[in-house]
């Protein structure tokens, strides 16, 4: 089974082999979680910490839009999308963000094979949730996200059904 279709969540065994397992994350940690929006406006792919340095995160599920949605389905979703630097998920680890979300392919640059994104975020249990939609939808904050994949052994990453209540 290819675990990463459509909209889907990376836990920490996504990357490391002792991280914990979509059977091992905490309710809690997937569900009825207090949500921020950033809204991306810079026209650069990168997205570094400047954007997320006005935005209380501790304990929140971080939601980053990019419109990139709107090439789904599309050839362009695949090539030059938006990305997380190093620095933006240093900086996310150490204000305490819980989740982080991203309406585009990656949370890294694909072009750089060492994810360090994705290692950043995954060693401190912050979990993934990539391609996602419709985030214009939702206010900057005042909202409960939610992204609970099936409980399985040995799986780091699964589709959900990724949605707000406001």
């Amino acid at each position: 089974m290819v675990a990463n279709t459509g909209t889907y969540l990376d836990s920490p065994f996504h990357r490391y082999a002792e991280g914990k397992d979509l059977s091992q994350i905490p309710l809690s940690s997937l569900a009825n979680l207090d949500g921020v929006v950033v809204r991306k406006k810079d026209p650069k792919r990168a997205i570094d910490e400047n954007v997320f340095e006005e935005i209380d995160v501790r304990g929140k599920a971080v939601l980053i839009q990019t419109g990139w949605d709107r090439h789904w389905k599309t050839q362009q979703y695949f090539e030059g999308h938006p990305f997380l630097t190093r620095s933006a998920a240093e900086y996310l680890v150490k204000a305490g963000a819980v989740l982080i979300g991203i309406d585009s392919l990656n949370v890294d640059s694909t072009d750089d094979p060492s994810r360090p994104v994705h290692s950043l975020l995954l060693a401190a249990d912050i979990l993934i949730v990539e391609h996602l939609c419709n985030l214009s939808s939702l206010p900057e904050k005042g909202f409960k996200f939610f992204a609970v994949p099936t409980m399985i052994k040995n799986f780091g990453s699964f589709p959900v059904r990724a949605f707000a209540i406001v």
